[in-house]
């Protein structure tokens, strides 16, 4: 039995680390979740323009990142590793591929990332595998705080951490890394496009009182059942496609009751597929005998979405926001794919 209650501790942990990807980073390092199949990935993004290249800016320049560190980048990069796969879309979005050396197993987004050498996984990475790659830079991730970025630093390599809150704080990510890698026009463009279908959202939004909103819960995980609070980019997004995060009373990832999500009634369910195969997770919500009082299943309001989309704080979490915006408004924003 001690065996047992180990393994399922150790599963709850394994959870709890994947989930975090889109918040702030835990207070202690946890081990990564298994490998999971990288789901059906939508259309690349295209290339840039060749209008849009542009000079390259003057170095040394001194940045600061989402934890608030002053780094400097004393030369352009050109050999870029990523520890994130949010990160990963960024780079190439901004137009970068072969001064990618290295990113992570979970990067699978655009197809030229399944080419490039692997670091390990989310969390930890390989170390002693990064170092070999000889990067003038690496983008980590929040996650990585702890013991990653002290481990990193003290072999004498450059990094940059970025930790989006929010959606516009991915925004502001695109424009930092544009500046960094030498793409800040091709970065003010992408942030342009993503701005405009953003306000396409919230200009019949964002005047909603919260009396207005339907109530949205947000699942990552079930049994027992992960969601994500305040201070992070999924609660924002929800917010601007016009829920109300029934669970923003708290910040960050954390698990909720079965009890809470009776009690609280969410009128729309949302559930990431988090890497699993067949809807398992949505099955186990939909098919959850105690949530079946909810106004959300009593409609059958309860919809899934790629993982890949809505966890990943890059170019793409606009598609995602689209997406959540047409399971809670259908009438307005058009049925969901």
């Amino acid at each position: 039995m001690k065996r047992y209650i180990l393994a399922f501790l150790s599963l709850l942990m394994v959870v709890g680390l994947l989930l975090s990807a889109a918040c702030a980073p835990a207070e202690a390092p946890v081990a990564p979740p298994p490998e999971a199949p990288p789901s059906e990935a939508p259309s690349e993004l295209p290339a840039p323009p060749p209008e849009l290249e542009e000079p390259l800016p003057s170095f040394p320049i001194t940045v600061v990142d989402d934890l608030g560190r002053t780094v400097e980048i004393e030369k352009l990069p050109q050999r870029v590793i990523s520890l994130s796969p949010g990160n990963t879309e960024i780079l190439f979005a901004l137009g970068l591929d072969d001064e990618i050396v290295g990113v992570t197993a979970y990067c699978n987004y655009p197809e030229a990332a399944k080419t490039k050498p692997r670091v390990g996984g989310y969390y930890p990475p390989d170390i002693e595998k990064i170092v070999s790659l000889e990067p003038d830079l690496v983008f980590a991730d929040a996650i990585h705080e702890k013991a990653v970025l002290p481990a990193l630093e003290d072999v004498g390599l450059t990094v940059v951490v970025n930790a989006a809150e929010s959606i516009d704080a991915v925004l502001h990510d695109i424009t930092l890394m544009g500046q960094i890698v030498g793409k800040s026009r091709r970065a003010s463009q992408l942030v342009a496009d993503l701005t405009e279908r953003i306000e396409a959202i919230t200009a019949k939004t964002g005047a909603l009182t919260p009396e207005q909103r339907p109530r949205v819960l947000y699942v990552c995980w079930h049994d027992p059942i992960w969601t994500q609070g305040s201070k992070t980019f999924i609660d924002d997004l929800i917010g601007k496609a016009g829920g109300m995060n029934i669970a923003s009373d708290f910040e960050k990832s954390r698990i909720i009751s079965l009890e809470a999500v009776v009690a609280r009634d969410p009128q729309v369910i949302v559930v990431s597929g988090m890497g699993t195969t067949g809807g398992l997770i949505f099955s186990s919500i939909k098919n959850e005998p105690r949530l079946r009082g909810t106004e959300a299943i009593v409609k059958g309001q309860i919809y899934e979405i790629d993982s890949d989309l809505i966890d990943r704080p890059g170019p793409r979490i606009v598609d995602a926001l689209e997406q959540v915006a047409k399971f809670i408004y259908p009438e307005i924003f058009g049925m969901p794919d």
